[in-house]
């Protein structure tokens, strides 16, 4: 890894979404990131790109990761659909939930032996049809119920017990764990380990980190990497949902950007063309704001990076991420949330790459689209 010391960067919310109403700036939700390349080198950061920050669900595609490297995903005829759901935080869209019973049905498991508990649907329309109808959700509506039933598939595969899977002692966490510091780079005492809503184990570790770890993800020739990556980027519907920013963003620009959403104001992300991760932690947990701060950071990049993509006339289709109007109980428009500010671009990144006419960089706001 290659990473100026922290004592060297420029710690402050550089970057950050406003909450603005009328003319005012209401509230502001400070925004920590880090853009890493492949080699670990530190090219961009807002805040404190060290932050200790949990993973939470954006460390799914690397809990998947040994369903496919230890067999288990051949060996019970797993396809592309069940690996992106295994990677998945779904809407519990009847396709999720029909999906995860075909998923334990191949591997020979029962939905009771799902960990997972049901909760409110991710997906505001699936959400408040499940209010209106009074429909009972069972641990296959979980939008954690793939990667659970991977979880499963590894530990029957591997003749381990099958029950306490989701648990910090058992082979299956441990194997998982193990791909967590691979992938990242972390050293043990870089990793801490707690229970996530889920009931299986969640990883805290640096955000520069994490984006490693998708840097590498999206640069890997690894055919068990290449074929959980393209299973992500092939059903992008499956990895979150209808209106979901996930698949929004991975359909707009088919293999090129891999995103996935965390909890508590977390995302991981990668620009596959110039191999780097993205993380993002809103400081607050705001997860409004997430979805604005890693489009900020994704169009910055982009515009340094892979301009070719910061320009394609795809950013259309997320536009509408890139900001979201605040609205009172009639319905009409009062502020909104919007990102401000810019990344910091350390030694050795390109400095070269900004659209003609852009602001110089402290005074550019990250507003719009990627």
């Amino acid at each position: 890894m290659n990473r100026p010391p922290t004592a060297d960067l420029p710690i402050g919310p550089a970057l950050r979404v406003e909450s603005t109403r009328g003319d005012l700036v209401e509230s502001v939700h400070p925004v920590h990131a880090a853009v890493v390349d492949a080699e670990g080198r530190l090219l961009a950061s807002s805040g404190d790109p060290e932050r200790l920050t949990w993973w939470r669900s954006a460390a799914k595609p690397f809990q998947a990761l040994p369903l496919v490297q230890d067999g288990a995903a051949d060996a019970f005829g797993l396809g592309d659909e069940e690996l992106a759901l295994a990677c998945a935080s779904h809407s519990s869209e009847r396709m999720h939930v029909d999906l995860t019973e075909r998923f334990l049905a191949k591997i020979g498991c029962s939905e009771a032996q799902l960990a997972c508990g049901p909760h409110p649907p991710l997906g505001a329309a699936v959400a408040e049809q499940v209010i209106r109808s009074g429909t009972s959700m069972t641990p296959a509506w979980s939008n954690c119920s793939g990667k659970h039933a991977g979880m499963l598939a590894l530990a029957k595969h591997m003749g381990w017990p099958l029950e306490g899977y989701e648990r910090a002692e058992h082979p299956v966490q441990r194997r998982i764990l193990g791909e967590v510091r691979r992938w990242s780079g972390a050293e043990e005492n870089e990793v801490r380990l707690s229970v996530d809503g889920c009931t299986a184990v969640c990883f805290a570790l640096p955000l520069a980190r994490m984006a490693e770890a998708y840097a590498r993800f999206s640069a890997a020739h690894d055919p068990s990497a290449v074929r959980l990556r393209e299973a992500m980027m092939r059903h992008p519907a499956i990895v979150a949902g209808t209106r979901r920013f996930c698949t929004d963003l991975m359909a707009a620009w088919p293999g090129e950007v891999l995103a996935k959403i965390g909890a508590e104001g977390v995302y991981s992300a990668a620009l596959v063309r110039p191999g780097v991760g993205v993380a993002v932690k809103i400081e607050d947990g705001d997860m409004r704001s997430a979805p604005i701060a890693l489009l900020a950071v994704l169009r910055e990049t982009a515009a340094r990076l892979a301009p070719g993509l910061g320009a394609d006339a795809a950013l259309a289709a997320v536009a509408s991420y890139g900001e979201a109007p605040i609205r009172n109980t009639r319905g009409e428009t009062t502020g909104a949330l919007r990102a401000a500010g810019a990344l910091v671009w350390h030694d050795g990144a390109p400095r070269d790459a900004a659209p003609p006419g852009a602001k110089p960089v402290s005074e550019r706001s990250t507003s719009g689209v990627l």
